[in-house]
């Protein structure tokens, strides 16, 4: 007989039909579930991250095309939707920062409906951007006025011979936190030659620039290559008027006296060896603050490139006198080069060689032409200009010194108020034609009781513009040349400051 089979039961019920618990059931829909929401959680997060930094890059991108067109256009004159038609649209990238920030605010209301993040923290997110950005904004507008006292300020004492410079040098020569350097353009005016010609200015403002830069720096081995002889080892006894600049003459750059060294232009109050340059430079960089005197800069539009210098905080303090002060002065301390005005006085001829003429008329043109460029307040200048009268300095010395050091951002110290004391009420000038010992409310006025009148004409004659401007008044005759209750200085309350 066949044996026969006893079927086995299956280990799970395979009948059609017959379905989970449902408990199991519940908990395998909870778990797809939950896989589902937490992946795309996941998804909207990484989306969200990667639209946020998008779109940071690409505002960025936006501003500096943005900046392009401008600066494009005021270096070349080309018109900025022609630059701009090769390389990118403003209005393709305006757009497109508008479609990522309606994407990006729409994601941000999605993810606080899954509570991804607070809205009072993202709230305070946009209220501190919206503050930074303001701020970065408004850093950008202001013009660069004396802000905090702490910062590295350059001063730049712009003027000409027979100005007075020397005597308002010493206001910054004498505080101890400033670094001064009195007339280092004269080396480069005495190695460099240019060529007879209109390009003969312009060419040597280019070389003073750039020189004045790197010294406002510190970088002092740029004069090694216009002093002669050529310095050694930075070495140097031919530095013009160090003496006149107490950083170089104070320790650690006063070095030991070193005998049978001939130096011209030697330490007043003590004996110093030649000039280190490398121990110079360190105690230019090591001082608060910066200032120097240059009589060979005379066109302003030549000094944007350092004002515009991130590394410089620039200050220009442009001094101006009297023409006819200026050139009464010059007549005396450089006979030599007037030998034709003195002539022409002592034979009493008509006319003056009209090279000579021309040369005085473009000398206060040159003047008068910058002072009007500081007084426009371009961009560039705006917080960083002051025009000065000598007059008002020889009249109110501390006052006027405490009004540049306040345009400078730089606190008066007592030593600089002592000296000012000290040295402009002595009973009569000091001697030498760079002295800055004197009498300044008598002395600035001298000129006019040995000027002949006629010298004054042809001064007022080729002066006229420059004059208005600063307010000196034309003398009529000899008698109101030689009255002094006739004042040739209109009042102009203050400084000009932009």
């Amino acid at each position: 007989m066949p044996r026969s089979r006893v079927p086995t039961a299956p280990p799970f019920p395979m009948e059609k039909g017959l379905a989970l618990p449902q408990d199991c059931r519940d908990f395998l829909h909870s778990l797809r579930m939950r896989s589902k929401y937490a992946l795309f959680l996941a998804f909207v997060v990484v989306v969200f991250v990667f639209i946020e930094k998008e779109n940071k890059i690409i505002s960025r991108v936006s501003d500096k095309l943005k900046q392009i067109p401008q600066s494009l256009a005021d270096a070349n004159s080309t018109d900025p939707a022609l630059v701009l038609a090769e390389n990118a649209s403003l209005l393709s990238l305006s757009e497109l920062d508008s479609a990522f920030t309606q994407l990006q605010s729409r994601l941000r209301n999605f993810s606080l409906q899954l509570g991804l993040q607070p809205a009072e923290e993202e709230e305070e997110e946009a209220k501190g951007e919206e503050e930074e950005e303001a701020a970065e904004e408004e850093e950008g507008e202001q013009p660069p006025g004396p802000a905090e006292a702490r910062r590295r300020r350059h001063v730049l004492l712009m003027a000409t011979t027979r100005t007075g410079s020397s005597f308002v040098g010493e206001f910054f020569n004498q505080q101890g936190n400033i670094f001064y350097l009195f007339e280092p353009l004269w080396h480069i005016e005495r190695t460099v030659s240019f060529e007879p010609g209109g390009a003969s200015a312009a060419g040597s403002a280019l070389v003073y620039r750039d020189v004045l830069k790197q010294l406002f720096l510190c970088d002092l081995y740029v004069l090694e290559h216009f002093i002669s002889p050529l310095p050694e080892d930075h070495l140097t006894h031919g530095m013009f008027r160090r003496g006149s600049s107490r950083s170089l003459c104070e320790d650690p750059v006063c070095t030991p006296f070193v005998k049978k060294v001939f130096e011209k232009y030697h330490c007043k109050n003590r004996r110093c060896g030649p000039l280190n340059v490398t121990l110079a430079a360190e105690a230019c960089r090591r001082k608060e603050h910066m200032a120097l005197k240059a009589v060979r800069i005379r066109q302003l539009e030549f000094l944007q490139p350092l004002a515009e210098d991130p590394r410089l905080d620039l200050r220009v303090i442009q001094l101006v006198r009297d023409p006819r002060a200026v050139l009464a002065s010059r007549m005396v301390a450089f006979a030599g080069k007037y030998e034709t005005w003195k002539k022409w006085l002592a034979e009493g001829q008509d006319r003056l060689r009209e090279e000579e003429v021309q040369r005085l008329r473009g000398n206060c043109e040159s003047i008068r032409v910058s002072a009007e460029l500081g007084l426009r307040q371009p961009a560039w200048l705006r917080g960083r200009y002051m025009l000065v009268r000598y007059e008002d300095v020889a009249r109110r010395p501390l006052q006027k010194a405490r009004d540049m050091y306040r345009f400078a951002g730089i606190p008066l110290t007592p030593q600089v108020e002592d000296w000012i004391q000290k040295n402009t009420q002595a009973p009569r000038d000091g001697s030498g034609i760079y002295s800055t010992q004197k009498n300044s409310s008598e002395q600035f006025e001298k000129w006019r009781f040995s000027m002949p009148f006629k010298l004054a004409q042809v001064v007022q004659d080729a002066c006229g513009p420059a004059m208005r401007l600063f307010g000196y008044k034309l003398a009529r005759d000899a008698a109101s040349l030689t009255n002094r209750s006739v004042s040739l200085l209109e009042e102009r309350g203050t400084f000009w400051v932009t």
